[in-house]
């Protein structure tokens, strides 16, 4: 019980990460909320954990995402004040994309100032993430009418690293459809193959999995080790989306048919004898170029990551003729924009999925049917769901 970890708005990414850190890390006392409402769980999280979170003199470390007000928290608990206190950002509010019609809501990007105060460790999923937030300080402190505080990026920069938000990666053979797998033995040497070392070799990649050492370069703030190196990469936006998801289809498609089998192929095993006993380049050619183009699009059904851009595309991709198949996955809240009633409309048989997948299983299957997968978001501090 010697890390003490907070969570106010349990779900997403914060619950992935959340699970990770308690599997790595033993004996630690976990507290959260719902994902719920999530302006009123920045506001009042602290005050609710203050209740809640019992005495205790066995904690050493406290790490707690930016939505919970971390310099609240410790002045009505004073005894957590004492604790290593390790603040983590899934985003910033300083350059959380707003809807035009809104004003951003200056609280929330102050209680993450004061809170990177009152912190010993401050972690960001990205070196985008961190200088976004440093170097926004300034002109957003400048908001305030009068008595401005100054110069802050000094005081938090030194306590600030970039720690990539961890992954384990299941083994996901068993979801693969049978032309991707075959793909992958074609992708072997057929001298390999009639010596059987190929199929070895693939079912030895199939079976690789995470490192145990998962957290080698995530959180050794939590076991009060050395930082790890930053490396910035600058986003790249999408260009020209319409033109890329043309030049796939053009791959995809059968001349003179575009009959849709991927109900079928989704559900055959793989039997690698009956794939090695026919002609292989002629097996993925075949379950390939029958498929249509699977575009995936798993995002929050929110405003700024942009699904306006995404449908209005696929829309003109149907008006141009080109056939697809479609998946929408993702999760709702309180308000979903009035887009995606028009696109489920719109795009009719073409969509094989709509909505939030309930498993994690079952997400993962749609992620291995789907040949590509799409993000129009207005900018991404790190985008796990890619």
């Amino acid at each position: 019980m010697s890390v003490l970890m907070i969570e106010a708005f349990y779900g997403g990414s914060h619950k992935q990460l959340l699970d990770l850190l308690q599997e790595e890390i033993k004996g630690c006392s976990v507290f959260t909320l719902p994902a719920k409402k999530w302006h009123w769980r920045a506001r009042t999280a602290a005050l609710y954990f203050m209740q809640t979170i019992p005495p205790s003199e066995n904690y050493r470390v406290l790490f707690t995402s930016s939505v919970l007000n971390l310099a609240e928290l410790v002045a009505l608990r004073p005894d957590l004040a004492k604790l290593k206190k390790v603040l983590y950002f899934h985003e910033n509010q300083l350059v959380y994309p707003v809807r035009k019609s809104q004003e951003r809501d200056f609280q929330f990007g102050y209680n993450q100032v004061i809170s990177c105060l009152v912190a010993d460790v401050i972690v960001f999923n990205s070196a985008f993430n961190m200088e976004s937030f440093l170097m926004s300080i300034g002109s957003f402190m400048k908001l305030i009418p009068d008595h401005r505080p100054r110069e802050l990026e000094k005081l938090i920069r030194p306590k600030c690293q970039v720690l990539y938000f961890p992954i384990k990666f299941p083994d996901i053979a068993r979801y693969l459809p049978v032309h991707k797998l075959g793909h992958d033995l074609r992708m072997t040497d057929i001298q390999d193959i009639e010596d059987g070392e190929a199929l070895d070799s693939l079912i030895a990649l199939q079976n690789c999995k995470a490192d145990d050492g998962l957290m080698r370069n995530s959180f050794p703030c939590l076991k009060l080790g050395p930082t790890a190196k930053q490396d910035a990469k600058n986003q790249e936006g999408l260009s020209n989306i319409s033109e890329t998801l043309e030049n796939l289809n053009c791959i995809k498609r059968t001349e003179g048919t575009s009959t849709y089998h991927g109900e079928v192929m989704e559900h055959m095993a793989f039997n690698p004898c009956s794939m090695l006993g026919g002609n292989l380049e002629e097996n993925y050619g075949v379950a390939s170029q029958h498929m249509p183009l699977h575009i995936v699009w798993p995002h929050r059904w929110e405003h700024d990551k942009d699904p306006e851009l995404f449908f209005n595309t696929l829309l003109k991709l149907k008006e141009n003729g080109l056939t697809f198949k479609v998946s929408v996955l993702g999760e709702t809240f309180m308000e979903v924009p009035d887009i995606f009633a028009e696109a489920r409309r719109e795009l009719g048989s073409s969509v094989i999925h709509w909505g939030y997948q309930s498993s994690k299983d079952d997400y993962l299957k749609v992620l291995c049917m789907a040949d590509i997968v799409i993000s129009t978001a207005k900018h991404e501090f790190f985008g796990v769901a890619m």
